[in-house]
This record gives C-alpha cells, structure tokens and sequence, in this order.
C-alpha cells in the first residue's frame, strides 16, 4: 500500500491552476510521485492577479496535518505560501516532530500581480521558525532581499545571501536569478551544505506566461528528493523541468499565464 513515493505540499490555493497547491500537485505527478496537500490559504487569483486573500483557520491547517501524517508516508514536504506568523509558526511546530523527510521552503511572498502572499510580520516567523528545518530554501533574488535586508544586483552579491541565509538554518539555499537579473542567461545559485557554490544556467526566454515558475521549480525538486536523489541532482533536475516549462509555455488566459507542467515529458522523450 506505501510503496509508492509520497510527497506533500503545504500552501495556498491557485483556482487559476497555474500556481500553489495545483502547480505542487502537477509537478509532483509529472516527476512519479504521488502528491498530498494541506491548504493554509486561499487566494481569489487567476492570471490576471489576486484580488483577496482568506486564510483558512489554525484548526483547519492542523487537522489537515495531522489526518496526512495519520494515514501517508511521505518521503518529502513543501512550504509555499504561509501568509501569516501563525501559520507559519502551526507549520513549523508541526514539522519537527512529523518524520515527512527534507523540507523544501519556497518563501513565498508576492504575486506576479504585486499582491502580499506572505505578510510583513510572518517574515521573521519565516527567518526564526522554518528556515532552521529547510533542507532546501528557493527564493528569488526579491525574497531573496527581504530575508537579508540586503540589495542583490550581482552573482558575488547572491552568493553572500545565500551564506547568510544558510546562517539562519538552511542547510542548501538556491537563490534564483531568473528575470530579476539581467543577461542573456537565467542564473541559479546553489549553496551547498558544504559551502560548495553551483551555478545553473538557462536560457532566458521572452515571455510573460511564467505563473507559478517558483512552485513549480520547488515542487520538482520536492518530488526529485522524496525519490532519494541528492539536492545538487534534484536542483539541476528542477532547473531543467522549469526551463522545459517555460519554453514550451501555454496560452492560458488573459494575464501571466502559466507554465506547461508536461512539457518535460517531451525533452526526456525526444519529442
């Protein structure tokens, strides 16, 4: 019965489907692995933006964790949006005694739209309460920022805030450079627990259908530990499963529209 690799993402709610929960859940199907969910959040958002944000009530989130942990054997666990220090702090209470394997945290903190996922008093609750459980932490170079109070413009200066954020707890930071940076490629730091620096390039591609690219790149490298591969393996994997997503891209909507979630299916069959 649990022989199949099981993964959970713990996050908010895309009713567009290109980001949150669903994009963790695609990915995580995409890769061979069972996907679980737990929602702290529910966003009103489609590719335009979000325009409200409720957050579900502590007793709802606690629940849900605990009716995963009773019944699952998960391999490798999530955090996307959190939106509030509570939940944030529920989730992480939670995490350190749950025996669900590595700890990917996206920290998710604003929309493509502009819009707050993440509050500016769960910040700390992020710094203090989580990311000492990361295994792996993903942000960009804007949440990136926000977690050192440092400005990024440079690769010399994202590798000092990946050794900071390492300091906090983390034990493997990338911080990703994507369109936040200029140049021709889109550069990914990885910091390895040793201390070892990883660059991972891509190409950069001219679109605006890039919703979700955070979750989804996350969610692959959830999925790629939770079937045991190492955090340099399943980062490089990541990296080439967004790039995939991105290139072969979706016309979804009237906004930022989505990632194509299969399209790496493609590359790995030669099509």
């Amino acid at each position: 019965m649990n022989g199949t690799t099981q993964a959970l993402t713990i996050a908010g709610f895309d009713g567009g489907g290109g980001a949150g929960m669903q994009a963790d859940l695609k990915t995580f199907q995409e890769r061979f692995v069972f996907g679980t969910s737990v929602l702290t959040a529910l966003p009103i958002q489609n590719t335009k933006g979000v325009t409200n944000v409720f957050d579900l009530p502590m007793d709802a989130i606690e629940e849900q964790l605990v009716s995963i942990k009773d019944d699952f054997r998960i391999s490798a666990v999530k955090t996307g949006m959190l939106f509030t220090a509570e939940i944030t702090a529920l989730v992480a209470e939670f995490l350190r005694t749950a025996d669900f394997g590595p700890l990917v945290v996206d920290p998710v903190m604003i929309a493509k739209s502009g819009h707050a996922l993440l509050k500016d008093s769960a910040v700390q609750a992020v710094k203090e309460e989580l990311l000492p459980l990361a295994y792996v932490v993903t942000p960009n170079v804007p949440e990136a920022e926000v977690l050192t109070g440092r400005t990024i413009t440079t690769k010399e200066e994202m590798i000092k805030a990946g050794r900071e954020i390492q300091q906090m707890g983390a034990k493997n930071v990338v911080v990703k450079g994507g369109h936040h940076l200029e140049g021709i490629n889109s550069e990914d730091m990885l910091l390895l627990e040793n201390g070892q620096v990883e660059w991972l390039f891509g190409k950069r591609i001219d679109t605006k259908n890039t919703h979700g690219t955070g979750c989804t790149f996350s969610a692959c490298i959830t999925a790629e530990l939770a079937k045991g591969y190492s955090v340099f393996e399943a980062v490089t994997t990541a990296k080439a499963y967004i790039q995939a997503a991105i290139e072969d891209g979706l016309s979804v909507g009237n906004g930022n529209g989505p990632t194509n979630h299969w399209a790496y299916r493609k590359v790995e069959n030669n099509e």
